[in-house]
């Protein structure tokens, strides 16, 4: 180790993402309703001026937000198969979805989905179309993985399985004792029972 990165600070975190990673915070726990400004500078340790800065207002910060969670979602979608081998896949893509609930993201994109406001709701519109993108390209490469081909299309069965963990981000956050790891089988089974 050379003496430069033993002591390079580590990279920090610029000020726009803290106040999205703390708006997300504050989301999960309270709502999108109940979101204030002053909450997030708080939670994110900036003014209320740097937050309006980055932001210029509530609309822009929550749709800003839901570019911010789906390019992140994706990433990690996408991550989730690339070193997937047979056997393990449908675990790996367990593991993801199980850490996708954990964070809570996916409920927060599904309670953005009703604001009004024109920039958030096409914010949402552009990240139905890349979780729709993402879930075709992870059924393909299960598929694949799995030496199988299904009989539907993967663009029609990824409406289905954006839907189902849809459903299933909701069911959790009601009954936090649900069992979703069953769920989750269950349905996959069901879908790869579609192959030739």
């Amino acid at each position: 180790m050379t003496e430069r990165s033993a002591t390079a600070p580590r990279p920090r975190v610029d000020a726009a993402e803290r106040i999205l990673r703390a708006a997300i915070r504050r989301i999960v726990t309270s709502g999108a309703a109940a979101l204030t400004m002053h909450e997030v500078s708080e939670e994110a340790g900036v003014s209320k001026g740097l937050i309006h800065y980055h932001f210029h207002d509530k609309e822009t910060l929550l749709a800003r937000m839901v570019e911010w969670m789906t390019r992140h979602l994706v990433a990690r979608e996408h991550a989730a198969l690339a070193s997937s081998v047979p056997r393990h896949a449908i675990d790996d893509l367990w593991n993801w979805l199980e850490a996708e609930l954990e964070r809570g993201q996916i409920r927060v994109l599904l309670e953005l989905a009703e604001w009004r406001g024109p920039l958030v709701q096409t914010a949402i519109r552009e990240s139905a179309n890349a979780r729709r993108d993402a879930s075709a390209a992870s059924i393909e490469q299960l598929f694949s993985l799995l030496g199988l081909r299904p009989r539907i299309p993967a663009r029609l069965l990824a409406d289905v399985v954006v839907a189902f963990v849809d459903g299933l981000a909701i069911a959790i956050a009601i009954d936090h004792e649900k069992n979703a790891r069953a769920a989750f089988d269950v349905f996959w089974l069901s879908l790869l029972s579609l192959a030739e």
